[in-house]
């Protein structure tokens, strides 16, 4: 598969973005269906993943972490996240987000990370 920067990060012409496996186009795929499809993706050359820990209520991000497992230092993980500024100070809100996400999807990292609304 060709093969493309996002600034820095090399990835896959096509990602793969992984929110329809657990929300938002109706009747999810069964669980071990949306592990086999995400582990599918990277067989075929699909190096970038992408997951928000709003997609299911966070269940994306576990399902996500699950399938990319065998894999993940050979690919790029992307998830997103909403602060709401009134519930504190910015800095603090990021790392609560982003250590909940880290645990969600079981690694220590994440190659990108997107606020996705900052109200």
């Amino acid at each position: 598969m060709k093969t493309r920067f996002l600034r820095d990060l090399k990835v896959s012409a096509i990602g793969y973005g992984c929110m329809g496996l657990s929300h938002g186009y109706g009747a999810v795929p069964e669980r071990s269906e949306s592990i086999r499809l995400i582990q599918s993706a990277f067989d075929l050359g699909c190096t970038f993943f992408d997951t928000a820990e709003a997609y299911g209520a966070g269940e994306n991000e576990r399902l996500v972490g699950e399938a990319v497992k065998p894999f993940r230092h050979k690919i790029v993980l992307a998830t997103k996240l909403h602060l709401n500024k009134k519930d504190g100070n910015t800095a603090v809100l990021i790392r609560r987000h982003l250590e909940a996400s880290l645990k969600r999807l079981g690694t220590d990292y994440v190659d990108a990370r997107v606020i996705i609304g900052l109200s």
